[in-house]
């Protein structure tokens, strides 16, 4: 990006975000469909948290993270989705300067979590399935709360970062994000001053978090298909590859639109073809994630056949 030619600095009080399309005649149906995929968002997260939670037979170091899971896959979405909404339904999507700031702080907080929190998952599935002897001993409460403790924590302190950085800078002429959310390389794009800086803080670190994750994720199945493979019953080796399943799926999804977005050179980034990969990992994967791990796993279709059958026993 490197310094602006124009250097007219103005106080911006607000941003207009333009959304995924301008087009009268996608307005209504886009904001069905995007609402739609909130609510099943909502439902399906919110029913993970309170099935894990609820049920005791879920209340192991899986289902811990799942939970988590959840809980930021419903973080993220609510932050970017209502308000991508409302470009459906005005003519102008206006929003504040601390109102973009505090979505962009948010939006990192939940997104960065979450790589951390499936690579924790990859972590506690190589224990159980690597190290079943002492899978309680190693992934006890305490280490869970640790772990999970740690990607918030670490999150928080880079979302902090990367706002106060980009926000402390100004901006110049227009105030209007060809986006629907606020996100680092759209303002970067509006900025006065050098960002090159900023360019670089924001690739090492968003370059670090992927990465890292990806490898712990990478490293913990390489170490899980060695084991399978070397297990002698048919049986065994279906049962671990099916606890495995639904995790592999979240990640293939998750991290391949994350890498499409990340990864490609410049020269070969198209605007409207990122802003579809972008509304895909923010809004459709929180959607899929609670329906995968729901429709695939056991264990969670007879937690909910138990809460919902003592739901009915219950006297009103």
């Amino acid at each position: 990006m490197g310094k602006r030619n124009q250097t007219t600095v103005v106080e911006v009080t607000d941003f207009i975000l333009l959304g995924i399309t301008n087009r009268p005649e996608l307005q209504a149906p886009l904001f069905g469909i995007f609402l739609l995929i909130y609510l099943v968002t909502v439902l399906g997260n919110l029913g993970i948290v309170i099935l894990t939670h609820v049920d005791s037979k879920l209340h192991t170091p899986m289902y811990f993270f799942l939970r988590h899971l959840s809980m930021t896959d419903l973080g993220y979405s609510t932050v970017v989705g209502p308000k991508m909404m409302v470009s459906f339904l005005v003519h102008q999507n206006i929003i504040s300067y601390n109102g973009c700031a505090a979505q962009l702080a948010f939006f990192e907080i939940f997104i960065i979590t979450e790589l951390f929190v499936l690579s924790a998952m990859a972590y506690d599935r190589y224990v159980a399935i690597c190290k079943p002897l002492i899978y309680v001993t190693i992934m006890s409460d305490k280490i869970c709360w640790i772990l999970v403790l740690s990607a918030y924590l670490y999150s928080v302190f880079v979302s902090l970062l990367l706002t106060i950085e980009l926000f402390k800078s100004s901006f110049c002429g227009s105030n209007v994000i060809d986006y629907f959310y606020c996100d680092c390389l759209p303002l970067m794009s509006m900025l006065c001053s050098d960002t090159h800086e900023l360019e670089l803080i924001v690739l090492v670190i968003g370059g670090c978090n992927l990465l890292s994750s990806l490898l712990t994720i990478l490293v913990s199945y390489v170490f899980i298909l060695v084991t399978i493979f070397r297990m002698n019953s048919a049986q065994g080796r279906s049962k671990a590859f099916s606890t495995c399943s639904s995790h592999l799926i979240v990640v293939v999804i998750f991290y391949g639109t994350l890498l499409f977005i990340y990864m490609q050179p410049k020269s070969s980034h198209a605007f409207n073809i990122d802003k579809m990969a972008s509304v895909f990992y923010t809004l459709v994967i929180p959607m899929l994630n609670p329906l995968v791990y729901s429709l695939r796993n056991k264990e969670v279709k007879q937690a909910l056949k138990r809460t919902l059958t003592s739901l009915g026993k219950t006297p009103t």
